[in-house]
């Protein structure tokens, strides 16, 4: 199963960034945007940022995420 992220820009190098989720900064592909910069959110899937999110939804859905893999977790 795939699943796409949100994740916070930290830096841009050209077409590249580096991106955090949850503490782990992963480099991502950002030729596929335009106009994003250092603080935005992006959707990650596959290490492309696919969309730009505004924080509210990104916190959001990062929350959700949190809350699902909690009830995944053993015991």
């Amino acid at each position: 199963m795939c699943i796409s992220v949100p994740m916070k820009v930290l830096e841009i190098k050209g077409q590249r960034g580096i991106a955090d989720i949850g503490g782990m900064s992963r480099e991502i592909d950002l030729r596929l945007l335009s106009q994003v910069k250092v603080g935005d959110y992006v959707i990650v899937h596959a290490g492309f940022a696919l969309q730009r999110l505004d924080q509210n939804e990104a916190e959001e859905t990062l929350s959700l995420l949190r809350e699902v893999l909690a009830h995944e977790a053993p015991g």
